[in-house]
């Protein structure tokens, strides 16, 4: 079994906060209050190589320090656990099982960019692990390890829970501090609105998401040797791998970065179901280009998945069997895109309707050879041209589809029908 950061002690359900401090919980916290200075702890999230798990990969002790550097004073920080995207569910398992662990990352975070205000934005229909939450601050403000005046050193930190709408562009960091400040959860154009930059109240802001700010205090408590002794150079530490599809054992995986694919689905997935074979798996969710079994010796890791044209993304592992049929596995992304876009932007708001219209159109048997052209140069028009990655990721399942499967397209317009399933 390898070492966990994030899961560990969680084998019994959530951890409580006497488990918690009794396991060295908050002391990272309070290392940091009596004997850091805040760009003392930037230092160390920067040499730990810690970099966001929320999709990008950029690296965290940077972004801290882009807003505590600021000549803005008024800054702020916002946790992101508004995840929404298919085959993710790793957030919402730490909310559940280590809320703790968040709470003092959070803490740590706003102490070190000297933030106003602490925010928890959570998808408003993770109702268990809402509670969950909530229970774990008021118990950690009786306790003096969070609220006013924390563990007497004169710092505070006040964590206000947001619950957003369960949707998916709501999690995109612009959008969600849009919703935060009243406003409909819609995405801002990059550049100028960096949340770095311009972000709540038009203010600094750190946006990180859950399993970010989890990994902060083992970081503080154990240096930055140790969290680099996981994963790879680049890509230090470990991922939770959110494993799904037609898998033996679908769950979340704690391990480290730079572990192979093939090792990830055989060894702790356990194989494909009932012997079949591998024909396609999203290694960093919908959003990203899936792989074919040639690629199943890759690195998961940011840097690797990126050079071969894919990403890692939140790591949400997507495995497809040989009887899948990509038209409909793509038609199917493509209709959960459509209906995710918030409408904003001409192009992805028909853009996505056209490319889920002409996949329904040649999987129900009424496709016609010309359609593979408007695909390909629809989604090829349509590629990048948003405020956010919705429009991207549905032009990409196509394009990668066409590219690596243009015979099962070709089959259903000859056919006129789905030739994957068997007649009845």
């Amino acid at each position: 079994m390898t070492q966990q950061i994030l899961l560990k002690d969680t084998t019994k359900g959530t951890v409580d906060l006497e488990t918690y401090q009794k396991k060295g919980g908050y002391q990272a916290l309070e290392k940091v209050l009596r004997h850091s200075q805040p760009l003392d702890v930037i230092e160390t999230i920067k040499r730990s190589g810690l970099r966001g798990r929320g999709g990008a990969g950029f690296p965290t002790g940077k972004k801290w320090e882009m807003v505590a550097t600021h000549r803005e004073l008024e800054r702020y920080l916002a946790c992101n656990a508004g995840e929404h995207e298919p085959g993710t569910y790793k957030d919402r398992l730490l909310l559940r099982l280590n809320p703790h662990q968040l709470l003092e990352g959070i803490a740590i975070a706003t102490y070190a960019v000297g933030a106003r205000e602490s925010h928890l934005f959570i998808n408003g229909a993770f109702s268990e692990e809402i509670a969950i939450v909530k229970q774990a601050i008021v118990d950690a403000q009786k306790h003096g390890l969070l609220g006013h005046n924390i563990l007497g050193t004169g710092f505070s930190c006040d964590i206000q829970i947001f619950l957003g709408p369960d949707t998916y562009v709501a999690g995109e960091e612009t959008a969600m501090l849009e919703c935060m400040q009243g406003r409909e959860a819609k995405p801002k154009h990059k550049p100028p609105y960096y949340p770095t930059v311009y972000g709540l109240y038009g203010k600094p802001t750190v946006v990180n998401n859950v399993e970010t700010l989890s990994n902060v205090p083992p970081i503080v408590s154990n240096g930055t040797d140790w969290f680099r002794s996981f994963g790879t150079k680049t890509c230090p530490g470990t991922m939770l791998f959110s494993i799904s599809g037609d898998i033996n054992r679908p769950g979340v995986y704690e391990l480290p970065l730079g572990i192979s694919l093939r090792k990830l689905i055989e060894d702790f997935g356990g194989g494909i179901k009932d012997g079949r074979t591998l024909k396609a798996v999203y290694p960093g969710g919908p959003s990203h280009a899936f792989l074919t079994p040639k690629d199943i010796d890759v690195s998961m890791d940011f840097d690797s998945l990126k050079v071969i044209g894919s990403g890692l993304g939140s790591a949400g592992v997507i495995v497809l069997d040989d009887t899948r049929c990509m038209v409909e596995q793509t038609m199917n992304f493509c209709n959960f895109f459509r209906d995710e876009s918030c409408g904003q932007c001409p192009p992805c708001k028909m853009g996505t309707h056209y490319l889920h219209q002409i996949l329904e159109k040649i999987e129900t048997g009424h496709g016609k050879p010309e359609d593979l052209r408007s695909l390909q140069q629809l989604s090829g028009f349509v590629k990048g041209r948003g405020d956010c990655t919705v429009i991207t990721g549905a032009a990409v399942a196509v394009e990668c589809s066409l590219r690596h499967f243009p015979e099962e397209f070709e089959s259903h317009i000859k056919a006129h029908r789905c030739t994957m399933k068997v007649a009845s």
